[in-house]
């Protein structure tokens, strides 16, 4: 295999929101970005509809399988499938910090049993030949973030593990939401940079709290070092088209479409498949609830979605009719801005 390499640039796992189609319709906005699955967990694909939860489309490649568990075999098991889907990566979630993922003795409570992560590392390493990586945080609780990051890093390179993507914050089990963990414990850039000056020969990518690409770019640099990427998660979900930033800004490539209306022209074709095969309009389209900030007719644009692509039977003609919100709305403010520049 060849050395691992980091993506420059990744967008989060996001549990309920990044599935296939979220990932298709990415991979209109940017061929580079690395795309990830959402969180699932090792029973659930040793025991569950795997075409269900693991299918994906060839063009959404390369992308990410984030597992969530805490069982060695299990999880090499997990992996063993993701790879035989044909994913690029297999990503082990120890960062989550729900009642549920601390129930199921996986995500951010595991920073707590950092041998254990390792074996995890290692059992996964030993039964898949593409990359396996760790997404975690600074800590969690009471933990001092120095030693906790530190003790986890050295074991997971002494597994063998193909790099980290850490959450610049720690994640606190008790008193706060999940929400709250994304928000209210204070980011620490600062110790991931100190992370890459002790391990630089080991890939790092830096989350949270990261804007778009130009905040990334600026917060991957620190403590004489540089990040080797970087993972955005809600703000690409919640404004996609950041993610046409990502081939111009780091690849030097130009973005695969110039606006959302071309991306939605795009995305079309894969909306009439899937729907030929029987799922629902809502299921594609609340992927593009974010698109057009800003723009006259936005919120009638994101109206019509909600509340025409439930209905059933619903098909692509509802799309269309929402981007002609946009497309009329602009129009008209285009020939008012017209007509007061001529007065």
């Amino acid at each position: 295999m060849k050395p691992y390499r980091a993506a420059p640039f990744a967008v989060a796992p996001l549990m309920d929101w990044t599935d296939r189609h979220c990932r298709f319709f990415h991979r209109i906005l940017t061929r580079r970005a690395l795309l990830y699955t959402e969180m699932v967990t090792t029973g659930a694909v040793i025991h569950g509809d795997r075409q269900r939860l693991l299918g994906f489309s060839r063009e959404e490649h390369p992308a990410a399988l984030q597992l969530g568990g805490s069982d060695p075999a299990d999880l090499a098991e997990a992996a063993r499938i993701g790879a035989d889907f044909g994913y690029d990566e297999i990503n082990l979630n120890v960062g989550c910090p729900s009642d549920r993922v601390q129930n199921g003795r996986f995500g951010a409570c595991l920073m707590r049993e950092p041998a254990l992560v390792a074996d995890c590392v290692a059992a996964m390493k030993a039964a898949v030949a593409i990359p396996v990586t760790v997404k975690c945080r600074i800590g969690v609780d009471d933990q001092d973030p120095e030693e906790a990051l530190d003790t986890l890093t050295r074991g997971l390179v002494a597994a063998g593990v193909d790099g980290l993507v850490v959450h610049a914050r720690k994640a606190w089990l008790q008193g706060l939401s999940p929400k709250e963990n994304r928000e209210v414990p204070p980011l620490d850039y600062g110790r991931v940079h100190r992370l890459k000056r002790a391990w630089p020969d080991l890939p790092i990518v830096l989350n949270g709290g990261l804007a778009d690409v130009a905040a990334g770019l600026a917060a991957m640099n620190g403590e004489g070092v540089t990040l080797d990427g970087m993972m955005l998660g809600r703000a690409a979900y919640q404004n996609p088209e950041i993610l046409m930033a990502v081939d111009p800004l780091l690849y030097g490539e130009p973005a695969p479409v110039a606006t959302a209306e071309e991306a939605i022209n795009a995305y079309i074709p894969y909306v009439e498949a899937r729907l030929a095969e029987g799922y629902r309009l809502n299921q594609m389209t609340r992927h593009l609830l974010g698109l057009f900030p800003g723009r006259p007719g936005a919120r009638l644009y994101r109206r019509h979605l909600a509340t025409e692509a439930v209905k059933p039977g619903a098909g692509v003609d509802v799309l269309r009719a929402a981007v002609a919100q946009v497309t009329e709305a602009s129009a008209r403010q285009a020939e008012r801005d017209a007509l007061e520049s001529a007065a």
